[in-house]
């Protein structure tokens, strides 16, 4: 089977990621509704009669807690979305059989970044669950696989850019 061009490898990975993508977006819909939710519950919880209970005070206090955990979950789908959204424009030319096309560069060094800022984001989240008294035994962990795929895909681009000036001297070659 061919990785390049029209029903390759590279077209059926390209119908997953369209998928991933589609799924993404409904699931950052979802969590836009339910951190408004949590917003309007948490500032006028007599909005929502029936869920009252008797712990109603304490759900209505955290609420704000648990809308900012919507808000970051909300962060680290949008970069997820992000790197499948470069991901699927580059599956894009690797169909059309120009893997070497000059924004391939740039949407790696895009998936580079976004993949550093979701795990920088990962210890800020765990510096923050240290402040929060009923969450208990969060050890941040180091993950070296996760930068060594950070300079991977950085050196990927390197590699890609390269393959890019070289096809332009090829282009202007006689």
């Amino acid at each position: 089977m061919r990785a390049l061009g029209p029903g390759s490898v590279s077209s059926f990975l390209k119908i997953i990621l369209d998928v991933v993508f589609a799924a993404l977006w409904i699931t950052l819909g979802v969590v836009g509704l339910a951190l408004l939710a949590a917003l309007v519950f948490s500032f006028n919880p007599d909005l929502f009669p029936d869920m009252l209970s008797n712990n109603a005070a304490v759900v209505a206090r955290r609420g704000p807690l648990f809308a900012g955990m919507l808000l970051v979950f909300a962060l680290s789908l949008t970069g997820v979305l992000t790197i499948v959204h470069a991901l699927r424009r580059i599956f894009l030319t690797l169909t059309a059989g120009d893997p070497f096309h000059p924004q391939n560069v740039q949407r790696l060094r895009l998936i580079g970044l976004m993949l550093a800022a979701l795990e920088v984001g990962r210890y800020g989240v765990w510096g923050v669950s240290t402040l929060v008294p009923w969450v208990k035994d969060v050890k941040p962990n180091f993950s070296l696989t996760a930068w060594f795929s950070v300079l991977v895909v950085f050196v990927l681009a390197e590699v890609f850019r390269e393959g890019a000036r070289l096809r332009r001297e090829a282009e202007l070659t006689i």
